[in-house]
């Protein structure tokens, strides 16, 4: 044990004390020589042989750590104004290694594991403190069903599947048409079930493109999936506002496709995710996911076996392709970090948060409903790239200079969650509201029709085929919004 690296864990509370002793059987991961703690009752005593020290800000200061000395803060309840403090302290202690284990709700009423633990990082320290679901209760609605998520390599689609390991699904089914993605969250997956988290669903990795309208209805058709979690979208706002029919012929035909085949073969529940940019949209990517929004809702007032139900949010902090991981890479690479402008905005939530309301949401839904989840106050973008900074030990615009580039095609100084025609309201659910509102489905058939010959080659009107100026013309927001 002498050799092992030493561990400091943060909270001898439930989630601590078996963290501990999992590292302490293993005996790999290094040798747990403390748990450092604020309750007065467990300070001076061992727990499994290993002494209680505390209160933590003043034995954090009294140890003599060294560069190899790691501090696992294992304290899933921890609100974001103690998490820092934690973080704090635990810096001027000279720790090097700091590592968490997230308040995520699939450790409630669980087991903590080592697996489940990572450096900690910025999104632990911004944000809200995130309300508390208790998972396995939150997906009985999945429990020994079959699970289908769309998107499952991406950041919201993989959340989702890690969640649901918990939830007791006889099956997962991981759609994306990455395959390194795919091949990625099917190994982690797998990983986490070795080392005792979630429950034994079966996994199952499967390659396609939502664009494929027969390979979609074949996949339904055989999978059976009870339960569908429409992540999958092409999401870069320039990018997509380079290639717009891309994003056209991907986030709504695609849609399409899927919608089609839940209905056709009686998907009990669909799930669309759904995003704040399809509020008065201003960007093709804005418009797509607006018109998703609608077919999804269009569905779910037709007379048929499947529940319905979008939900709506902001961004999400961490996400591939986000600001968050952008800035990291610029101050890693010593600046500049770039903002579009210095008082542009977005509501954040943490990926974990975000996906735990989806999953309550999906179950508790009522059909043809869009749903909003409370995003908090917003953050400004400046504000981010400075804590940022910080985080990473640098000094803003002395050390690291902020380079204020424009708005770029499709963005907008700040995100609302919802148009002047709809009406948030609140609902049971603790940060789940439910909108009111809808386009006529005669419209969105029409303005599908009109936009397929532009995405997908037809004989009777070629010459409109991949043209982005008729597609443009389309989606011009008088045709779109109302």
């Amino acid at each position: 044990m002498g050799n092992l690296k030493r561990l400091y864990i943060i909270g001898a509370g439930f989630a601590g004390r078996t963290l501990a002793s999992e590292i302490t059987k293993k005996a790999i991961f290094g040798e747990v020589v403390a748990f450092l703690d604020d309750d007065p009752d467990k300070i001076g005593k061992k727990v499994d042989g290993i002494p209680v020290l505390g209160p933590i800000r003043d034995v954090a200061l009294l140890l003599r750590t060294n560069p190899d000395d790691e501090a696992i803060i294992s304290i899933p309840s921890a609100s974001i104004e103690y998490l820092k403090e934690l973080y704090d302290i635990l810096k001027r202690a000279n720790f090097q290694k700091i590592r968490i284990l997230p308040g995520i709700s699939q450790i409630v009423e669980g087991d903590a594991h080592f697996i489940q633990t990572r450096s900690i990082d910025l999104q632990d320290l911004l944000g809200r403190n995130p309300v508390t679901i208790n998972l396995k209760q939150s997906l009985s609605y999945v429990r020994g069903k079959r699970v289908l998520v769309t998107g499952a390599g991406g950041s919201i689609g993989s959340e989702l599947c890690r969640q649901l390991l918990s939830g007791g699904a006889a099956r997962l089914y991981l759609l994306g048409h990455g395959e390194n993605s795919i091949y990625q969250i099917d190994k982690e997956l797998h990983l986490l079930q070795e080392e005792g988290v979630g429950e034994k669903a079966s996994i199952v990795p499967i390659i396609g493109d939502l664009k494929d309208s027969d390979y979609m209805d074949h996949i339904i058709k055989n999978l059976k999936a009870d339960t569908i979690f429409h992540t999958a979208a092409y999401k870069h706002v320039p990018m997509m506002e380079a290639n717009p029919v891309a994003a056209i012929e991907n986030n709504v035909l695609g849609t399409e496709n899927l919608i089609n085949a839940a209905l056709k073969y009686n998907v009990k529940r669909f799930v669309h995710i759904s995003t704040d940019k399809a509020v008065n949209p201003v960007s093709v990517y804005g418009v797509s996911k607006y018109l998703c929004e609608q077919m999804v809702l269009s569905a779910g007032s037709k007379d048929a076996a499947t529940n319905f139900v979008v939900v709506r949010f902001g961004n999400v902090l961490g996400s591939r392709g986000s600001i968050v991981p952008l800035f990291q890479a610029q101050i890693e690479k010593g600046g500049p970090v770039t903002v579009t402008h210095p008082e542009a905005r977005r509501f954040f939530m943490t990926i974990s948060e975000a996906c735990s309301l989806v999953l309550k949401t999906g179950g508790v839904g009522e059909n043809g409903s869009l749903y909003l989840l409370d995003m908090g106050e917003p953050i400004r973008i400046n504000d981010l790239a400075e804590q940022l900074i910080r985080f990473h030990g640098y000094e803003p615009e002395k050390q690291i200079k902020i380079d204020y580039i424009g708005l770029r095609p499709g963005e907008r100084l700040d995100e609302p969650l919802w148009s002047q025609n709809e009406r948030p309201v609140e609902t049971e659910y603790s940060r789940i509201m439910r909108i009111s509102r809808q386009l006529p489905a005669a419209e969105i058939k029409e303005l599908l029709n009109n936009l397929r010959p532009i995405c997908r080659f037809d004989t009777e009107n070629p010459l409109v085929y991949r043209n982005v100026e008729a597609l443009r013309k389309l989606l011009e927001p008088e045709l779109v919004i109302k």
